[in-house]
């Protein structure tokens, strides 16, 4: 993604750092909250409690990691035991949702613990072109960490951010003492890519390009554990892996001498590095003796884009950037020894939103009226059982799904789908003719909540331009075709994480 009307204002304002690419070493305390509207109403509330009444929060998010990316849920080939390890170590969610099938109105909806279409975020920032001028969640949406800064929180991020380009907009700006990453939604793994921006941000500053993104993020996030164990923090470490380009290095190449597909050779050896990094941030945790005093959440930002990586979505249909199951359903596991049970598998739906919630119930942060999470500690421990949410709701652009209780509604134009999740996980099986009234009842119902939402600020999830204008017919078939079986090929329409290698 082009940044080229942000980076000359963060350059003329900053030193460019010399230094290596080695984490820095983050001072113990921290400054003061952040001065936009949200963080000062939240400083209101008064002093935070003690350090024992406020667990640290630790969020690692993937980025477009399939529902059967990962080995727990099936996924054939892969090597992830660190994040095995997590879920059996704790809850793992199967019916947990991303709130969008594309990377930034996810992570918008992630910051804010809302539908991110309340604010007009429904797009990413258009593709190939200059971000548009009001692009990003706006200032006076209050973000989690700010919310947990002004409760006496140590705040760090790590990775992509992708919601805000402006300096008003940035993790500095929005709430993290410690930022090291870049703004944008795609970069480069190495030094030595062959596509993919290079550049990379520490604080406002420019900063040098590390060898290997993964492990400089993970480098990044166990300095900053070890600078802030005697005190609350929020980590917040969304990585870039395994968004395209497709990239790795030779160790993690190496892995895998057996696989005769160049791209899925890559894609394997970008989820061991996630894992990798994934186990070095819980091992650093634990080695401090924090296990029992932090909430760990691995989740992923979409589903996988499988026609240019390689991913699987496992048993579920569609993929990136469609209202079908491959694009929202993504991996959940939740981690707190000794708070939540071991080896325990959810099957209640929950959705990204949540996450928000949950941690600002956690930290004692008041729960405003506009936030459409809940509190999934009671389902995590067990003491409530079910779905989070009566009923979920998607919407981007043309694009539209609702699901109530095993019901699902699907939207493309004015194509109407219904499924049973119960029976069919697949989205095979389009009962809206045999069930017309129940197809009736999730689509106004769906229409209301539209109707309350902002409209679109920008972009489109739908490729446009002359190599891939599309118009209503072509998509409506494109899905047409994920349900019936068909094979598909959904490059020409569908955004699936910019440069491929």
């Amino acid at each position: 993604m082009r940044l080229p009307p942000l980076l000359p204002v963060l350059v003329a304002a900053a030193f460019i750092s010399g230094c290596g690419s080695r984490p820095a070493t983050y001072p113990a305390a921290h400054g003061a909250a952040a001065h936009s509207p949200a963080a000062q109403g939240a400083a209101a509330q008064g002093a935070a409690p003690a350090h024992s009444d406020r667990p640290n929060i630790v969020v690692l998010l993937a980025d477009d990691m399939g529902y059967g990316d990962v080995g727990v849920q099936g996924g054939a080939g892969v090597r992830t035991p660190h994040i095995d390890r997590l879920a059996s170590e704790g809850v793992r969610l199967t019916d947990y949702y991303a709130n969008h099938p594309v990377c930034a109105p996810s992570r918008a909806a992630l910051m804010t613990g809302k539908y991110q279409q309340r604010f007009g975020f429904e797009n990413n920032s258009p593709e190939g072109a200059e971000p548009a001028p009001n692009y990003g969640v706006p200032v006076t949406e209050a973000m989690l960490p700010e919310l947990l800064k002004a409760r006496g929180y140590a705040t760090g991020m790590f990775g992509k951010w992708h919601i805000g380009f402006t300096p008003d907009k940035t993790p500095p700006s929005r709430g993290f003492d410690a930022f090291y990453g870049f703004l944008g939604g795609t970069m480069a793994y190495t030094p030595e890519g062959r596509s993919g921006d290079k550049t990379v941000m520490r604080a406002r500053e420019v900063a040098p390009m590390p060898t290997h993104t993964t492990e400089a993020f993970a480098d990044e996030a166990v300095s900053f554990i070890t600078s802030n164990a005697d005190k609350p923090f929020f980590l917040y470490v969304p990585f870039n892996a395994v968004h395209a380009p497709m990239q790795s290095t030779k160790a993690y190449l190496d892995r895998f001498p057996d696989e005769p597909d160049p791209k899925r050779r890559i894609h394997l050896a970008m989820v061991a590095a996630l894992d990798d990094a994934v186990g070095r941030i819980v091992d650093t945790i634990d080695a401090h003796g924090l296990a029992d005093n932090t909430l760990v959440v691995f989740i992923s930002d979409n589903g996988g884009p499988t026609w240019q990586t390689t991913s699987s979505n496992g048993p579920l249909n569609g993929v990136k950037a469609l209202v079908l199951e491959g694009g929202i359903r993504v991996p959940a596991v939740f981690r707190w020894t000794g708070r939540l049970p071991a080896h325990a598998v959810r099957n209640g739906a929950a959705m990204e939103f949540d996450v928000t919630t949950t941690a600002q119930s956690l930290a004692g942060v008041a729960i405003r009226p506009d936030q459409d999470g809940v509190n999934l500690m009671p389902y995590l421990e067990g003491r409530r059982s079910g779905d989070a949410h009566d009923r979920l709701y998607w919407r981007a652009n043309e694009q539209g799904a609702m699901r109530m209780g095993k019901w699902k509604m699907v939207k493309i134009y004015d194509d109407y789908y219904l499924f049973d999740l119960h029976d069919d996980i697949g989205e095979r099986r389009n009962l809206a003719e045999v069930y017309p009234a129940k197809l009736k009842e999730l689509q106004d119902d769906w229409r209301t909540w539209s109707a309350s939402m902002m409209a679109p600020q920008w972009g489109s999830a739908v490729r446009t331009g002359p190599q891939g204008a599309v118009r209503g017919e072509a998509l409506k078939a494109l899905v047409r075709r994920y349900i019936d079986g068909l094979p598909v090929s959904p490059e020409t329409l569908l955004y699936g994480g910019g440069p491929q290698d």
